[in-house]
């Protein structure tokens, strides 16, 4: 008798721990979830602090620069042998920008089943946030463009950098690290790691004027050397039947030197304009296009702002 209820208790308990395990592992679907699309050359970064605060956050892994793509190969380590990696192939030959949007629209897909979406874009990456946008609407609670590209009255990112607003910017310092003929390599190709003199204090300046040089070599060394030739010469308008229903953020990079001031400003009033019902809430960072640890604390806060809202909604 006394055994068999040693063996009850220990099934109910067994039970009762199964039940609590199953109960932890059930999502908060209050809780949102911060998607971070890919920019240019790698993958969207999760903030370790968003996930400190509570959020679901998770980056999009693009076809042909995930790690196990060979984005980072011999010839372009220490020392680095400049001839093999001007010339070896790109593991993004043959992936096209719908390969990339599929992934993300995926992520989002998935994201969805556990609560609220907020979809985070910088830089082309607002290109992509909204060609998403038109995909699935329906998946999306927020959309939130970080001195991001929103094309609206222009169809491409290309076009956008030819207008007068972006007469000012410091891109031609990315061009300055180009290597190899991307006819070959199946892709663009740049040498973060230069250790020229003038090429880095070109893209310092292009990139994170305001940023120590530790912030600056850490982010060098964080991003992918290849990128699809495509993406900027694509058509990545928001359709007002899909992306222009969803709501919006617009976080401002006041010294940016890419993404020049003028020409954020010029996304934010085209989109405004084509969405009189559904304009763009506004913020300001102090920084440059790449934040430097004291801006991308306030751009946490403004994130979790956001979340919190959707929290209550």
């Amino acid at each position: 008798m006394i055994e068999h209820t040693r063996r009850a208790a220990l099934l109910t308990g067994a039970l009762s721990l199964a039940a609590a395990g199953t109960a932890q592992a059930t999502p908060d679907r209050r809780v949102p979830t911060f998607v971070f699309a890919a920019g240019a050359n790698g993958s969207g970064g999760i903030p370790n602090e968003l996930v400190l605060r509570g959020y679901r956050c998770v980056g999009v892994d693009m076809p042909g620069q995930r790690t196990t793509d060979a984005q980072f190969r011999l010839s372009y380590q220490a020392p680095q042998d400049l001839a093999a990696f001007a010339a070896e192939r790109s593991p993004l030959a043959g992936v096209t920008y719908a390969d990339q949007i599929r992934a993300t629209v995926e992520v989002v897909r998935r994201a969805a089943r556990f609560g609220p979406v907020v979809l985070v874009g910088a830089s082309i990456g607002g290109a992509t946030i909204s060609l998403i946008a038109n995909e699935v609407p329906h998946l999306i609670d927020l959309l939130v463009y970080d001195t991001a590209f929103c094309c609206v009255d222009l169809a491409t990112p290309d076009e956008y950098m030819a207008t007068p607003e972006a007469a000012t910017t410091e891109a031609l310092a990315l061009l300055g690290i180009a290597v190899g003929d991307p006819a070959v390599l199946g892709a663009s190709r740049s040498n973060w790691r230069t250790a020229d003199p003038k090429q880095l204090a070109d893209l310092k300046s292009a990139l994170m004027a305001d940023g120590t040089d530790a912030e600056f070599f850490a982010f060098l060394n964080g991003v992918a050397p290849d990128e699809l030739l495509t993406k900027g010469a694509t058509d990545a308008r928001g359709r007002l039947s899909t992306w222009g229903r969803v709501p919006r953020v617009y976080i401002r990079h006041l010294k940016d030197r890419l993404v020049p001031l003028p020409l954020q400003d010029r996304f934010i009033r085209e989109a405004d304009k084509a969405t009189t019902r559904n304009r763009f809430r506004v913020f300001d960072l102090d920084t440059g296009h790449v934040s430097n640890a004291a801006s991308q604390a306030r751009y946490l806060d403004i994130l979790d702002r956001l979340g919190q809202g959707l929290k209550g909604s």
